[in-house]
């Protein structure tokens, strides 16, 4: 496949991911504001997400004739469950702490994820410790932090949830990397991916959801002790909205992995906070850019470039690489073949010669 074609496939699956990553994000804000229960609100998400995933294989399967892929056990235990409990981890604890803090601190901290990422990606050489991906790493961290300094609204309970998902999405993705792209699992549709994970992700956030908004939630007008027919119709759609762009965010990241890596999806979803950033400062009414947050825009595009420039100059590299084994493989085989024709003609020549005897 030539670079340009990669290129605009990676081009596609990024921004297929931008529209339902930033779609959830203010739409799960705007939720919370009247539904504070995110914990709960993600074991739904989790399990409308399954009955969705399990209804699109069910149509494909009668479509392409074929049985839709089963993991057994054993496999399942190994490499889909561990990525199942980081990912259920990371999204909890996401979705929670937007509970006490804004739109903007929160992306600022989750924008350390970078960080984590590239940690356990090294660790379990998914990448080389290489001194420009290091440095990339850092100007895009620096440059986000910069342009999301003058945030006001801390608090330090949402703060330690969302390093804590940063960590743990380090944790996920890679984890993510190294199965997805495992070929004898066969986990290449996202489907497929998102039927098998959501099982173990339910129950990782149950408990903790139970635990701590269980009386909230049983007691609450909005679900159980609601008078109005229309108010519990109201929660259910909104639950149901989440879960559709929920399922379809997740589609969009296992197809994005699964075609390039954890750290590329980190590395373009920098851009996508920078949109998220300029939203929440310009329409939510959160807060107002100051130059030293369009100077970190700067250098955060900057890292963004240089990661693209480097990623294909990479792809040029290995295409090189590739092509001049093929001639070499060719030029031998060209070889073999000549001699292979002087040594046939030098024995044509010595039978020629006992012939005259």
């Amino acid at each position: 496949m030539s670079v340009l074609v990669r290129g605009l496939k990676t081009v596609g699956l990024v921004l297929f991911y931008y529209v339902f990553s930033i779609g959830l994000t203010f739409y799960n804000k705007w939720t919370l504001v009247g539904f504070p229960f995110p914990l709960s609100i993600t074991v739904c998400h989790l399990f409308l997400k399954f009955i969705m995933a399990w209804m699109c294989r069910n149509v494909l399967s009668m479509v392409t004739k074929k049985q839709p892929l089963v993991l057994d056990w054993k496999p399942y235990l190994k490499s889909v469950v561990p990525v199942a409990i980081f990912s259920a981890l990371d999204i909890g604890l996401s979705n929670w702490s937007l509970v006490f803090i804004t739109v903007t601190l929160y992306t600022m901290s989750k924008s350390t994820a970078l960080i984590f990422i590239l940690m356990f990606a090294i660790i379990l050489k998914l990448e080389k410790p290489r001194c420009i991906l290091v440095a990339v790493v850092a100007l895009i961290v620096v440059g986000l932090f910069m342009f999301t300094y003058h945030s006001t609204s801390f608090d330090m309970e949402g703060f330690i949830l969302v390093i804590s998902a940063s960590v743990i999405t380090g944790l996920r993705w890679t984890t993510a990397q190294i199965t997805l792209q495992r070929q004898e699992l066969g986990l290449s549709n996202p489907v497929d991916v998102v039927f098998h994970l959501q099982p173990v992700m339910v129950l990782t956030l149950l408990p903790f959801a139970f635990y701590i908004e269980g009386i909230s939630v049983s007691t609450s007008e909005l679900v159980f002790r609601t008078g109005s027919l229309s108010i519990l119709l109201q929660s259910v759609l909104f639950i149901t909205t989440a879960s559709f762009l929920a399922f379809m965010l997740g589609t969009s990241e296992y197809l994005l992995v699964y075609h390039t890596s954890g750290l590329t999806l980190s590395i373009a979803g920098v851009f996508k906070e920078i949109v998220i950033l300029t939203i929440s400062t310009t329409w939510w009414d959160e807060e107002s850019l100051m130059p030293v947050n369009i100077i970190g825009m700067v250098v955060c595009l900057s890292g963004i470039t240089t990661h693209t420039g480097v990623k294909i100059w990479n792809a040029n590299r290995e295409e090189r690489e590739v092509n001049l084994d093929s001639d070499k493989d060719n030029a031998e085989v060209l070889k073999r073949f000549i001699t292979d024709e002087e040594q046939e003609s030098e024995d044509s020549d010595v039978l020629y010669d006992t012939s005259k005897l």
